[in-house]
């Protein structure tokens, strides 16, 4: 049994020593968007300190906890507030939430966040189902050794977004008259913004949109056999584009005002799963 995996199975004897709840959906809730729970029938919470072994989440906006109960018929485990590699997690520590989720019976990892905007299509306020990803300018959460109880050494990432997933992200947003783009997120380090010089080569590199997180979340997902989809919030845009100085308090507030039509949204999306 390797080192992480052993982390894991502790955090999960805990979790099962708190509830024999049994999720099918898991869902991340990113900057800005926590208020999300108060959609969810809460039926345990569970505050990652409380978790031995467990990373805790320090940055404004991620309140720290996983709430576990229903939307609609669903069972869902949501983290309120996710981890980063800027808070200087090790990448192991940043996905083993969703590890965490994977044993606790999660079948689909729903991702969300708030991110700067590189398509010069793109407004802030705007929501993009993210269809692909970049994730080369973050380390792979997968370096190291292989947690073989979880998934094979070299795992495909053709198609990390499930195209079924984004039909039904795309058809829910339709009948629920809420517009939304599409398109490919980066993820960097953090915690500093991208200088303009960094968003014009990831514009080049194909990148619609630009964030802290999320990507590592989805490789692992899909190294754990979980199916994956996701939609970001355009916070922002990015650096360059606009005569604003970039603020992640600034970040929080256009998801907070964007916060009604994503708790329809994300709802009525994951009440059809």
């Amino acid at each position: 049994m390797s080192a992480q995996y052993e982390i894991l199975r502790k955090c999960y004897e805990y979790y099962r020593s708190v509830t024999d709840f049994v999720p099918r959906v898991g869902l991340i809730l990113g900057s800005g968007l926590g208020g999300y729970a108060e959609q969810m029938k809460v039926e345990t919470e569970i505050p990652y300190g409380d978790i031995p072994g467990f990373p805790v989440s320090t940055v404004q906006g991620h309140d720290g906890r996983f709430l576990l109960g229903y939307i609609g018929q669903v069972p869902v485990v949501a983290m309120k507030g996710r981890v980063h590699y800027y808070e200087g997690y090790s990448m192991e520590q940043v996905v083993l939430p969703v590890r965490l989720m994977k044993m606790m019976g999660i079948e689909i990892l729903f991702l969300t966040n708030a991110s700067g905007g590189i398509n010069r299509a793109f407004h802030v306020g705007d929501f993009m189902m993210i269809t692909d990803q970049i994730s080369s300018f973050a380390p792979s959460p997968l370096i190291g050794e292989n947690v073989a109880e979880l998934g094979e050494r070299f795992p495909d990432m053709t198609h990390i977004y499930d195209t079924e997933l984004q039909e039904l992200i795309r058809t829910t947003a339709q009948e629920e008259d809420i517009p939304i783009r599409e398109g490919i997120y980066l993820q960097t380090t953090g915690p500093n913004f991208e200088s303009p010089a960094e968003i014009r080569m990831y514009a080049v590199c194909g990148a619609d949109a630009v964030g802290m997180s999320t990507a590592c979340e989805a490789i692992a997902a899909r190294h754990a056999g979980i199916r994956v989809c996701g939609i970001s919030c355009i916070s922002n845009m990015a650096s360059g584009l606009s005569d604003e100085e970039l603020s992640h308090l600034d970040v929080q507030a256009v998801a907070d005002q964007r916060s009604g039509e994503f708790k329809r949204l994300v709802t009525r999306i994951i009440e059809k799963m």
